[in-house]
């Protein structure tokens, strides 16, 4: 196993040819599983490193699988947890889990439960997203150009069939298109309700539900919300609640606000000229 380092060959060698080197079980691990090839020929000597031979007692020893699962990628990870159950114990820690995870964008920590175990079996870039804090003047295609991504790519991240509605939710994941991004940062382990997915979030500025952030946020949103009202009393020539209402009818988007605006001004002009 090259990821142990250059004298594995030597240590294996030596575990093999002395059974009894390092038992960190409570008893002999001496038949603790036998195969059908052992049952049919128990005089056939057997070379090969694996859990199956029940004299490389090495394999079944916690810490040694600890300490070689460590250095194991998330796939090579997977594959081991499928052996037997106890290397399936031992692989299914989350300790080892998230440092693979981890490992090949050299994060800093990824804080969270994901749902499924599953989640760790797959660090590749699309299971990183970047939380994105819409303001008032974003637009899918100008938040495409700020990332350096294609347009396409947050509409599906998001679940998104159109650009109508932005407004109405407070962020957009934005999938990575810079791995060293990640390098040093905390991640979060995150189900958005709007994608419909979980995913990994990276936030840029702050962090998730902290109180400051929060308040933060609460307080950009309702300057943002204020201005476009205000943007919209202006243009209409009405009060702040004839504002809001159409404003809400539209989903927060001002241009359709304005457009249903016109369309009710338009139908009681026509209503009094008849």
């Amino acid at each position: 196993m090259g990821c142990c380092g250059e004298d594995d060959d030597d240590f294996f060698k030596q575990l093999i040819s002395n059974p009894n080197h390092h038992d960190c079980s409570s008893g002999s691990t001496q038949n603790l599983i036998s195969t059908p090839q052992n049952l049919q020929n128990p005089s056939m000597d057997v070379d090969v490193i694996s859990p199956m031979n029940s004299n490389f007692s090495a394999l079944s020893c916690r810490d040694t699988l600890r300490a070689i699962f460590e250095c194991l990628p998330v796939t090579d990870l997977a594959r081991a947890a499928c052996v037997c159950r106890f290397w399936n114990s031992v692989a299914s820690d989350r300790e080892i889990q998230t440092k693979a995870f981890m490992s090949p964008w050299k994060l800093k920590d990824v804080i969270g439960n994901p749902s499924s175990g599953s989640f760790w079996r797959d660090n590749s870039l699309g299971r990183f997203a970047i939380s994105h804090h819409i303001l008032r003047r974003d637009t899918v295609a100008s938040l495409a150009v700020k990332y350096s991504v294609q347009l396409m790519d947050i509409k599906r991240l998001n679940n998104m069939m159109s650009d109508h509605g932005i407004y109405s939710r407070e962020r957009l994941l934005i999938p990575l298109s810079i791995p060293d991004i990640l390098c040093n940062r905390t991640c979060y382990v995150e189900f958005d309700s709007y994608a419909k997915r979980e995913v990994a979030v990276l936030y840029l500025e702050g962090g998730p539900d902290g109180k400051l952030s929060s308040l933060m946020n609460r307080t950009s949103t309702k300057r943002s919300n204020r201005r476009v009202i205000d943007s919209l009393k202006r243009s209409m020539r009405v009060d702040d609640v004839t504002a809001e209402y159409y404003l809400s009818i539209s989903n927060g988007d001002p241009r359709a606000a304005l457009a249903e605006f016109s369309e009710d001004l338009s139908w009681e002009q026509r209503t009094i000229l008849s």
